[in-house]
């Protein structure tokens, strides 16, 4: 074939026939016109699979993988169904149309064809098979056998991180070294399954959940008597807000010690995810919140508390005092709706690494709820790019206020909208 002419897909294909078939890559590449060189860059290009040792050198494929065993659902696909997705494909069938006819999801002919097909996106039923074998046989080191790795996570855990951040961490200070980066669910799987890896077993009480194996999530929500014509409602509550585009919206509620006897509250700011504890000693009542909050949130300056979301327990039927006190709404979301302050219930959920549940919260100082959220908020987060909360306050802090120094409610519209008097 003269040098300079493009060659098309029917010519590569017959090559990696005559290669799978057992040819030599330097008598196929002949074969079907080509330079030796072209020939074995095709080759390389492919994936580069182990070749079988000719009598002058390489020889055709070392091995294409047992063309004999079964597929079917439930099992591995085999060379016949890979034979079957290279005809479809040839015909421009689509992946959903292939998956009926060999009795699989379309979404196992989709990842087949990504992950075993050449360079340039066409696929080789005998080539893909053959790399598949190849990839089956490929010995894996199980990242967590590794001393150091396993050292760094079994700190970071004793400080009350989560899998999911030691994770990204991990791939933010050693993005140049794949050996000591590991993904969230291998970190959960070593510790629930207890199979593989040098985890201590005793970790799984570092979690927030203190759970040792998993369990389907559920939902409950506790609502108090509320009027909804006097009530702001979190439909109320103005974009600024939702979008977390101007900080100063916080989001509160309670964590319950043992029977509901004892509590600390919880204040977290949108924004910045900036943590404040109420240290409630002697009990929950709506008095005892209402007191302990207008304390806290009254040393913050006025741009920086233009909103409080709760849900609709009793501890907040002194929200009108609040309100007035704090010069800042308190809106309130649906019943059983604890999604809608999702940012104070992932926090919540953090804090019962020093919380456990049904324990009893009010042997906690004051003192020591301070240095549980200066913990959580010098932890950093994925969600901030891993700044901590503290920086993000900090530069909150460090600004001017600007002109608009609270959440701009009209109260009285709000009720007229609602057609209430």
């Amino acid at each position: 074939m003269p040098s300079g002419v493009a060659v098309g897909w029917p010519v590569k294909r017959e090559f990696f026939d005559l290669v799978c078939d057992g040819m030599p890559t330097t008598e196929a590449s002949l074969a079907v016109g080509v330079s030796r060189r072209t020939g074995w860059f095709w080759w390389r290009q492919a994936g580069g699979m182990k070749l079988r040792k000719g009598g002058d050198g390489l020889g055709g494929l070392a091995d294409a993988g047992d063309l004999e065993r079964p597929g079917g659902r439930g099992r591995r696909l085999s060379f016949a169904e890979r034979f079957e997705i290279d005809r479809g494909l040839q015909a421009g069938r689509s992946y959903a149309e292939i998956g009926r006819e060999l009795g699989r999801d379309r979404s196992v002919i989709a990842r087949e064809v990504k992950r075993n097909c050449l360079p340039d996106g066409r696929y080789h039923a005998l080539m893909a098979h053959a790399a598949a074998s190849q990839k089956a046989r490929r010995p894996k080191t199980f990242k967590l056998d590794n001393p150091v790795l396993c050292a760094l996570i079994a700190g970071w855990m004793d400080e009350g991180w989560s899998p999911k951040l030691i994770s990204q961490v991990l791939a933010e200070v050693y993005a140049g070294d794949k050996l000591m980066q590991v993904s969230h669910e291998t970190i959960y799987q070593c510790l629930y399954v207890q199979t593989r890896g040098q985890l201590r077993a005793d970790l799984h009480k570092c979690l927030s959940t203190k759970r040792q194996a998993r369990s389907p999530r559920g939902h409950r929500g506790r609502t108090g008597v509320y009027d909804p014509d006097t009530i702001f409602t979190i439909s109320d509550r103005p974009a600024e807000a939702n979008d977390r585009a101007v900080p100063g919206h916080w989001e509160g509620d309670l964590i319950l010690g043992a029977r509901h006897g004892s509590a600390i509250g919880t204040l977290v700011e949108r924004s910045t995810r900036f943590v404040i504890l109420l240290h409630l000693p002697v009990d929950h009542t709506a008095q005892s919140v209402a007191a302990a909050m207008i304390e806290a949130m009254g040393e913050l300056p006025a741009h920086l508390r233009r909103s409080i979301t709760w849900d609709r327990g009793s501890e907040m039927a002194s929200w009108k005092h609040i309100q007035m006190q704090l010069n800042s709404p308190v809106f309130f979301c649906d019943p059983h709706s604890p999604w809608q302050r999702g940012t104070n219930e992932n926090t919540n959920r953090l804090l019962r690494f020093w919380f456990e549940k049904g324990s009893d919260l009010s042997v906690h100082t004051r003192d020591d709820l301070n240095i549980v959220a200066a913990k959580l908020n010098n932890r950093p987060r994925p969600t901030l790019d891993l700044d901590t909360p503290a920086q993000r306050m900090a530069a909150l802090l460090s600004l001017d206020p600007p002109v608009s120094c609270r959440c701009e409610v009209d109260f009285d519209c709000v009720r007229w909208a609602r057609g209430v008097p």
